[in-house]
């Protein structure tokens, strides 16, 4: 099987970490891998806020229902949308460009050996304000989701055979 097919069909969602810290070279990679996304006309309506400080991931933690892995993670991406970034097709498409690269950014955490997963934050008012203050976000950066990354602990999730052939029509319904 291709190598790159492989990486997808083995990626999962990790929520248990060790608590190593993650090397910068490689969030830099991740952030990188997360750059390349499509977005529509190119408008790249992202910005990524990178969390190492264990007490601001305590912080979010302690705010977001489903973020309770950040206590135990290495480090956190937080991927915001800029849908001021163009009148036209920032307001509309930033949720889909940033969701591409949410899943670029997941894939290469995986490439290089970390676990992550996607702990959502928008379209929740509470937690969209949550984040905001905590990471000192202005008002037209609207936090997409959290990634909290990290090295897996022996107890890690295992991938998934998500592949079901009734969500397929060929040619037609």
């Amino acid at each position: 099987m291709n190598r790159f097919v492989e990486m997808i069909l083995s990626r999962c969602s990790v929520r248990e970490f060790t608590g190593e810290s993650v090397k910068k070279c490689d969030l830099e990679e991740m952030l990188k891998a997360g750059m390349s996304a499509p977005s529509a006309v190119n408008i790249q309506p992202w910005a990524f806020v990178v969390i190492t400080d264990k007490s601001k991931m305590q912080n979010i933690c302690r705010q977001l229902p489903y973020a309770k892995m950040l206590v135990n993670a290495g480090a956190a991406i937080v991927v915001c949308g800029l849908p001021g970034k163009d009148a036209q097709f920032a307001p509309k498409f930033w949720p889909l460009d940033c969701s591409a690269a949410t899943e670029n950014i997941l894939l290469a955490a995986h490439a290089l050996g970390y676990g992550a997963v996607w702990t959502a934050v928008y379209p929740e008012a509470d937690r969209i304000e949550a984040v905001r203050r905590e990471c000192h976000l202005p008002q037209d950066v609207i936090p997409l989701n959290v990634i909290p990354i990290g090295v897996p602990s022996q107890r890690s999730a295992k991938p998934i055979d998500k592949f079901k052939p009734d969500n397929i029509h060929w040619d037609n319904w």
